[in-house]
C-alpha cells in the first residue's frame, strides 16, 4: 500500500483491432518436414516473472512518450487481471487503474508507503452531511506529507492498494501534523463506502509471515500404498465383523454378511456414480468413515438381533419375537443413526480438506444403513421366522436364549404350584 501523485488519467477508450494476414503459400513448410523434437514445458514460476518483467518495462517506464502509451492501452484492459498487481516497483512511476476499473491513472513514483499509517477511522464530517475518512500518519511520515501538500496543492494523490488505485483525492491546503482528512468525491461517501476505505487504509498493509512448521511431500507411490493400506484396514474390519456375526449369530449372522454386502454394491454405485458427474475421489480420509460406517451398520444389526433375544427370554418363539422385536430395534436404529449423520453434517459444513471427505462417507453410510436395515435386514429376518428349518436352535443360535425362558417358565409354574 502507497501514496504516490496522481497525473494524467485516462478513461476507457475502443482500440483499433488489428488483424493479422496469412503468411504467403509460397512460405509454407514442405509437407515431408520430419517433426522436431518436443520442447520441454515450459516453467510456468518463470514465464510469470518474464510477463511480470515485461509490464515493468512500460508500466513503470520514465520515458514520457512510453507513458503516454501505457496509459492509452492500460484504459482499454482496466478490467482484466493485473498481472502486475503488487509487484510493482514504488521507486517508479506507475500506470495502473482504479479499484472499479473505470479509470487509468499515471502515477508518480511511491512517497508513503502503507506501514506509516498510524491509524484510520470513517465518520460524518463536521456539517454533519457527508461522511469522511480521517487518517493518522506516524511522525515520519507527518513530514513527508506536510511537505509533499504544501507543494502540490490542487493536485491529486493517490492511495494505492495491490497496484490499483484505491481512492484519488486532490489536495485541497497544505495538512501539517501528519493528519488528514479525506473527503467524497462522485460519487460521495456512503457510511459503508468511508467505512471500507478506512480499513483498506488502516488494515492494507499488515506484516504478515507465515511459518512452515512442517512441511512434507507425499509422492504419487506412496499416497497410493496409504490408500491401499486404508482399503486392506478396512476389508479386514468387515472380515472380522462377518466372522463375530456367523460365530454369534449363525444363521442371524449371515443374513448379516447378505445385508453388509448389499449396502457395500449401493456404496460402490453412489461412489462411482459422483466420480464421473462430479469428479468425486474417495481418499484416505473418506475411507476412514467408511469403515466407522460399517461398525455403525454391524451396531444396527446387533440391536434388532439383541432384541429379538428380550422377546425370546420372555417366552415366545423365535416367529413371534422377531416382529415384536422389530417394533423396539427400529426407533432405536433411526435414533443412533440420526444422531450420527447429524454430526457427520455439522462436521461437513464447518470443516475444510478431507475431513469433509470423512464426514461425507460417513454420512452416507449411515444413511444406507437405515436403508438397508428396513428394506433388507428386516424382511430376510421376518421370512427367516417363518421358516420351520430355520427355528431351530441349532441354526438360529437361541437354543441358550430358548433354555432359560424354559427355565424361567418352570421356575414360575413351581412358584405357583408352591401358592396354591
Amino acid at each position: 500500500a502507497d501514496w504516490r501523485s496522481a497525473g494524467p488519467r485516462w478513461s476507457r477508450w475502443s482500440p483499433a483491432i488489428i488483424t493479422p494476414s496469412p503468411a504467403p503459400a509460397g512460405n509454407a513448410p514442405p509437407a515431408d518436414v520430419p517433426p522436431a523434437d518436443q520442447p520441454a514445458p515450459p516453467d510456468p514460476r518463470k514465464e510469470l516473472a518474464e510477463r511480470i518483467a515485461d509490464e515493468k518495462k512500460w508500466r513503470q517506464s520514465t520515458r514520457q512518450g512510453v507513458q503516454f502509451l501505457a496509459l492509452q492501452f492500460q484504459a482499454t484492459r482496466c478490467d482484466k487481471e493485473d498481472i502486475l498487481a503488487g509487484n510493482d516497483d514504488p521507486n517508479l512511476p506507475l500506470v495502473t487503474c482504479s479499484t472499479d476499473h473505470k479509470v487509468a491513472y499515471l502515477l508518480a513514483p511511491s512517497i508513503i508507503s502503507g506501514d506509516q499509517i498510524q491509524d484510520a477511522t470513517s465518520g460524518m464530517n463536521q456539517r454533519g452531511i457527508g461522511y469522511v475518512v480521517d487518517v493518522q500518519f506516524k511522525p515520519a511520515a507527518a513530514n513527508t506529507w506536510a511537505d509533499f501538500t504544501a507543494a502540490h496543492i490542487g493536485t491529486q494523490t493517490a492511495f494505492t492498494l495491490d497496484s490499483q488505485v484505491v481512492s484519488a483525492p486532490m489536495i485541497q491546503e497544505a495538512i501539517p501534523g501528519g493528519r488528514t482528512q479525506i473527503t467524497g468525491g462522485d460519487p460521495p461517501f456512503t457510511a459503508a463506502t468511508a467505512k471500507q476505505l478506512a480499513n483498506v487504509l488502516k488494515y492494507g498493509s499488515l506484516p504478515l509471515s507465515f511459518e512452515a512448521s512442517e512441511a512434507q511431500t507425499v509422492s504419487a507411490t506412496l499416497g497410493l500404498t496409504s490408500l491401499r493400506a486404508g482399503l486392506i484396514a478396512g476389508a479386514i474390519g468387515l472380515v472380522l465383523v462377518l466372522l463375530y456375526s456367523l460365530l454369534y449369530y449363525r444363521v442371524l449372522g449371515l443374513l448379516t454378511a447378505l445385508s453388509l454386502t448389499a449396502s457395500g454394491a449401493m456404496i460402490f454405485a453412489i461412489l462411482v456414480i459422483l466420480g464421473r458427474q462430479i469428479n468425486y475421489t474417495l481418499d484416505l480420509a473418506g475411507i476412514a468413515g467408511l469403515i466407522i460406517g460399517i461398525g455403525t451398520t454391524a451396531d444396527s444389526f446387533v440391536v434388532f438381533f439383541e432384541r429379538i433375544k428380550d422377546e425370546i427370554r420372555e417366552g415366545r418363539s423365535f416367529r413371534s419375537a422377531v416382529p415384536r422385536g422389530w417394533v423396539r430395534a427400529r426407533k432405536t436404529i433411526v435414533s443412533g443413526n440420526a444422531v450420527t449423520f447429524l454430526a457427520a453434517a455439522v462436521l461437513y459444513a464447518l470443516a475444510i480438506g478431507q475431513v469433509r471427505g470423512f464426514a461425507f462417507t460417513l454420512g452416507l453410510t449411515t444413511i444406507l444403513d437405515v436403508v438397508v436395515v428396513f428394506l433388507v435386514t428386516w424382511p430376510l429376518v421376518y421370512l427367516a421366522s417363518k421358516s420351520p428349518t430355520l427355528a431351530k436352535p441349532a441354526y438360529n443360535g437361541l437354543g441358550a436364549i430358548q433354555q432359560v425362558a424354559r427355565e424361567r417358565r418352570a421356575a414360575a409354574h413351581v412358584k405357583t404350584g408352591r401358592g396354591a
